[in-house]
């Protein structure tokens, strides 16, 4: 009797413990903070733009560096493209889906690519 008992303690400690791993599991995009990078500075130098940078961007899934780079490339592509009427400026850039707000006193954008995401602002 005692064999089928210490048996079904370990059966019971086992499904305890793969619960715990489950909910405990990692992370996912959705759930992650957002890490604060540091800004691109003066990214358009000799233009209209020369002196503005591209500030408060946000990463979620990937490291800073990639992070900027994901900012000042999609953000180069942008200015190149005529703004809508809308307001809001949609295209794809390298595998990643972006979309610009450019309603108000700043453009705010937003990168995705899967649990991927990077936000700035110009």
């Amino acid at each position: 009797m005692s064999a089928v008992r210490s048996h079904a303690v370990r059966i019971n400690w086992l499904m305890v413990a793969g619960l715990l791993w489950a909910l405990a599991g990692p992370a996912t995009a959705q759930g992650a903070s957002p890490v604060a990078c540091k800004r691109v500075v003066n990214p358009y130098p000799g233009t209209r733009y020369d002196g503005v940078d591209l500030t408060r961007i946000r990463a979620i899934g990937l490291p800073c560096p990639d992070a900027r780079r994901v900012a000042r490339g999609a953000h180069r592509k942008a200015l190149g493209i005529t703004p809508p009427l809308d307001g809001i400026r949609r295209f794809r850039w390298h595998g990643w889906r972006v979309t610009g707000d450019l309603r108000g006193s700043s453009d705010r954008y937003v990168a995705k690519r899967g649990d991927e995401r990077v936000r700035w602002r110009f």
